[in-house]
């Protein structure tokens, strides 16, 4: 059995690395989709916004 080749390898990293990349995103409350494009969540924009508006509130 042969091992596999340098280029076969750096497609599987690469691969990998995008699908972690893409997953961190997620969790972060973004919308990946399959193109690679990013959208945000309008909840997790109205999240940031109300945040926003209580720590001025409080300053």
């Amino acid at each position: 059995m042969s091992s596999p080749s340098v280029q076969a390898k750096k497609a599987y990293f690469a691969k990998v690395r995008k699908a972690n990349y893409s997953a961190s995103l997620r969790l972060e409350g973004f919308v990946v989709q399959k193109d690679g494009a990013v959208k945000k969540y309008a909840s997790r924009k109205a999240a940031v916004i109300a945040h926003t508006r209580q720590v001025k509130t409080k300053a």
